[in-house]
């Protein structure tokens, strides 16, 4: 009976402690960006404007953290408004067909420092998903001063390539770079 107690008391001490948390992004102050390379010579830098993210995590460095994201592919903008439609057409993004790009973690493990992590996951662009490995980095959290909830801040960094997900076939690497950067900067507020 005392043995029952004891293993009752530490399931729920152990819920408590450790119970599940989800942080929603604040898009003020967030921003999802990629850069290609032109010709070989010329880097092009774009951002997405509308997107949500979310993170499922029950412990405090994140270490077991579910990251889950979705951009809205019409709200591309690399500051040139022919570039921008064309890359909304069906030769890229085709945002008709494919009004999102979504990603979900799959792991996350222990990276090369403390607060950094290899996060893995499932990348879909214009309908083809496909596996991918980024760098996250856990910049810490904080008491927001005008919330007054915990806010918590991550960078993402990895390199896809356009030829994984079929993007862009019709312009090969001699006019734009396969390998594409993606940076991803996101302050996220406690919401349960």
């Amino acid at each position: 009976m005392k043995k029952t107690f004891l293993f009752i008391a530490t399931a729920l001490f152990s819920t408590g402690v450790f119970a599940q948390s989800t942080w929603k992004v604040d898009k003020a102050h967030s921003h999802l960006t990629f850069t290609i390379t032109h010709l070989a010579v010329s880097d092009v830098d774009g951002t997405f404007k509308d997107f949500e993210a979310s993170i499922n995590a029950t412990k405090p460095d994140f270490s077991d953290a579910k990251f889950e994201f979705t951009a809205n592919t019409a709200s591309v903008n690399t500051d040139n408004d022919q570039r921008d439609t064309h890359l909304k057409s069906a030769d890229f993004f085709n945002v008709a067909k494919y009004p999102t790009m979504t990603f979900s973690s799959t792991s996350i493990k222990p990276g090369s420092a403390a607060g950094h992590y290899v996060l893995n996951g499932n990348l879909t662009i214009a309908g083809v998903t496909k596996p991918v490995s980024l760098d996250l980095w856990y910049r810490g959290t904080i008491t927001n001063p005008m919330s007054k909830a915990p806010d918590a801040g991550f960078q993402v960094t990895g390199i896809v390539k356009r030829s994984d997900f079929n993007f862009g076939s019709k312009f090969g690497s001699p006019m734009l770079s396969d390998e594409v950067s993606i940076k991803a900067a996101g302050e996220f507020g406690k919401i349960n």
